[in-house]
């Protein structure tokens, strides 16, 4: 297997990705999804909400506050030693609110939430809360952990983990007269016209739609739109929570567990 990195910033990877299977790339696409932990809010204790919400529509909006997560230093409720309901520094967050219109009517953002920890705060200082009027308040206490995807969206790392075959783009050798027409249709401006012959532009926007074979007025299409067999983009955004890099990391170690236990379980049924 072959790995080319086409794109990496802090939010967003995307790699080629040679001689898999789209097995594989499926896998890396779920766990990415549903098994990567990261943290969220998971709790919050309303002190004193004197807002227009209710105390659950409040609640809900932290909960999809994006946070970053410290994978190294924090366990998993279901995994850490102290086994308590209520949770302790090794497995849980204490952020607290304490926000008043003093003034006038004011919105409340997520960088007025104080973290017990330097390393696990919101993603963003701008994601509105709740708008308050002149003389209400909103203090409150919430408690983070790390969870996953597959129980609940606010613990998904990632907005985006898509993966597509690797294009192939034929172009005509030869000048065609109607060649604008394959130009102007394509939605991502794959190709361009250089004189009165196509090239492509961009081959990694394609998203093998067609669009541009079907335009060809000549049959068969004087282009011609493929895909590579065993060759994939894949392409991983995240939510801020963790690196990107970090998620696809961490995807491949999961992978590696289950498939280690779906072994011995194997060996399980074959001694029975």
């Amino acid at each position: 297997m072959k790995i080319e990195i086409l794109e990496k910033n802090d939010n967003i990877i995307r790699v080629i990705v040679r001689d898999a299977e789209v097995s594989l790339m499926n896998a890396l696409r779920r766990i990415s999804l549903a098994h990567v932990p990261c943290m969220a809010i998971d709790e919050v204790v309303m002190i004193d909400n004197l807002s227009i919400l209710q105390d659950e529509i409040i609640a809900h909006r932290l909960g999809l506050t994006p946070l970053k997560t410290d994978l190294d230093n924090y366990n998993a409720p279901e995994d850490c030693s102290c086994q308590n309901e209520f949770g302790c520094p090794q497995c849980r967050i204490t952020l607290t609110l304490d926000a008043e219109a003093q003034d006038g009517t004011r919105t409340v953002y997520s960088g007025e939430l104080v973290s017990e920890s330097p390393e696990i705060v919101p993603v963003s200082d701008k994601v509105p809360i709740v708008k308050l009027t002149k003389g209400q308040k909103l203090k409150l206490e919430a408690y983070a952990r790390l969870g996953t995807g597959k129980t609940h969206a606010k613990w998904q790392p990632v907005c985006v983990s898509a993966y597509k075959y690797y294009p192939k783009i034929t172009t005509p050798t030869t000048a065609c007269d109607d060649c604008k027409k394959c130009v102007a249709i394509c939605p991502k401006r794959v190709l361009e016209l250089k004189g009165d012959k196509i090239s492509v532009r961009d081959l990694y926007s394609c998203n093998l739609c067609m669009d541009c074979v079907d335009a060809c007025p000549k049959k068969p299409s004087l282009i011609q739109v493929e895909w590579e067999k065993n060759a994939f983009i894949l392409t991983l955004e995240s939510t801020g929570a963790l690196p990107p890099e970090r998620v696809l990391q961490e995807a491949t170690k999961i992978l590696g567990q289950q498939l280690k236990e779906f072994e011995e379980q194997i060996k399980v049924v074959e001694k029975q």
